[in-house]
């Protein structure tokens, strides 16, 4: 090594398989040389094979061969790296990869990552090799691009000629010779151009999607917003009707024990009564026997003159007489009172929770009082509620006139048909005055 400032090329000294600087040279017998842990991996994977090959040359063995101490390579290895005559590769270089685009002038097994492609020399070019592109007077008009593989397709296949020229008529790209050739007479413009043209019919497009884009994004919102109003709708639905219906098993279980206490008070008088009425009619029934007794003996006296001595016959008939007939009449009334007033009750805690509750408010209207009742109930769905009806039945049609009118969202109406007796009607006719 007479002259110290020549720089080596680091990759002479390289191992092909970790490339890396050589550590522990080893030579095998085509020749080449490796790192010893290196070719050692590869070989162990060709265990199984029964078959070695170089990884460099591919020649191949039939028996593992012995690795022999490449002294001479590893001594000059060591020497040039603590003299430093070893070129370092440019920091700001790369090697390509899987996948990356290779410099086409790069030389050796590793080459470095292109970074631009020229359209007219129609090859890729690291940082290294580019700067003449950039520095020569020569190289000045020719077109860079992001460096790419597919540079065929940048050339025409009639004339091998750089893609430059856009024909309207076939749409298509075509070169400069094409224009005097197979498309003479077309209309042709610059691929520049042409691409000015597309270009602003892509942002027309691109405006007309963006703008599709947030008319849906506008309507799924409301649709969105829709489904939650409804939920929520639905859920206070739901509470109202378990609120109403709650109130009324409450107040039926209270009127119910109410009633049930009032008959049973009823029962208790009526029987106290009976059993009255009947200690009479026991004493009523034993002076008849008494009396008939006497009479039976009177018929078969043969003394005339005792005979004619008795008083009148008819006063010994005449005996107290006991009203044995109950009340049971005032008893039913009774009991048609309590059932309206239950009744009653019912309809006023669904009217007042009606009331209490938005929406459109429950309406009691008949043309005579408590024959028929017509609950008008809210579902307070916003506009988005189904509609049922019960008609009545053609009886209460002939005997009323009942007109419901409709406010705000459409409402399900129940017709409960009621038969109450006379006293339950002037009762609940009084309620509803």
């Amino acid at each position: 090594m007479a002259q110290q400032g020549v720089l080596l090329d680091q990759d002479q000294f390289c191992c092909s398989v970790c490339l890396d600087l050589l550590k522990e040279p080893v030579v095998i017998p085509c020749g080449h040389s490796y790192c010893r842990s290196c070719i050692e991996g590869c070989w162990d994977q060709d265990d199984l094979k029964g078959v070695y090959s170089c990884p460099q040359c591919r020649e191949t063995f039939t028996t593992r061969p012995n690795l022999r101490k490449n002294n001479l390579l590893a001594e000059l290895v060591e020497k040039l790296r603590k003299t430093g005559l070893l070129a370092a590769p440019p920091p700001a270089l790369c090697y390509a990869g899987p996948g990356d685009v290779a410099c086409d002038f790069c030389t050796g097994t590793r080459k470095q990552k292109a970074l631009m492609s020229c359209l007219a020399c129609l090859a890729s070019y690291c940082e290294t090799h580019l700067q003449p592109h950039y520095e020569s007077p020569a190289f000045k008009k020719h077109k860079l691009v992001k460096a790419t593989a597919q540079l065929q397709e940048k050339i025409c296949s009639h004339h091998d000629k750089l893609l430059e020229v856009y024909c309207r008529t076939d749409q298509q790209c075509i070169c400069y010779l094409c224009t005097m050739d197979e498309h003479k007479g077309h209309d042709t413009v610059s691929a520049a151009a042409e691409r000015t043209e597309k270009q602003r019919q892509l942002g027309m497009s691109q405006q007309k999607v963006q703008q599709r884009f947030q008319e849906r994004e506008k309507e799924l919102k409301e649709l969105q917003q829709a489904v939650e109003s409804l939920k929520r709708s639905a859920q206070s639905a739901v509470e109202d009707s378990d609120q109403i219906f709650t109130e009324l098993i409450r107040s039926i279980e209270r009127r119910s024990s109410e009633v049930k206490e009032l008959i049973r008070a009823q029962e208790k008088a009526q029987v106290s009564q009976a059993e009255g009425l009947l200690e009479q009619l026991k004493q009523e029934i034993a002076e008849l026997r008494k009396r008939s007794t006497e009479l039976e003996q009177l018929s078969h006296t043969e003394d005339h003159i005792h005979f004619l001595q008795i008083p009148v016959i008819s006063h010994w008939t005449q005996t107290q007489h006991t009203q044995t007939s109950l009340c049971l009449k005032g008893t039913e009334s009774i009991i048609d009172q309590l059932v309206g007033s239950v009744l009653i009750d019912v309809f006023s805690v669904t009217w007042s929770c009606m009331e209490n509750g938005p929406g459109t408010k429950g309406q009691f209207r008949t043309s005579q009082p408590t024959t028929s009742w017509y609950h008008l109930l809210s579902t307070k769905l916003y506009g988005l509620v189904s509609q049922a009806q019960i008609n009545p039945s053609p009886v209460l049609n002939s005997m009323f006139n009942v007109d419901v009118q409709e406010t705000g969202p459409k409402c399900v109406i129940f017709h409960p048909p009621i038969l109450l007796s006379p006293a339950t009607l002037n009762l609940s006719s009084r309620w509803c005055c």
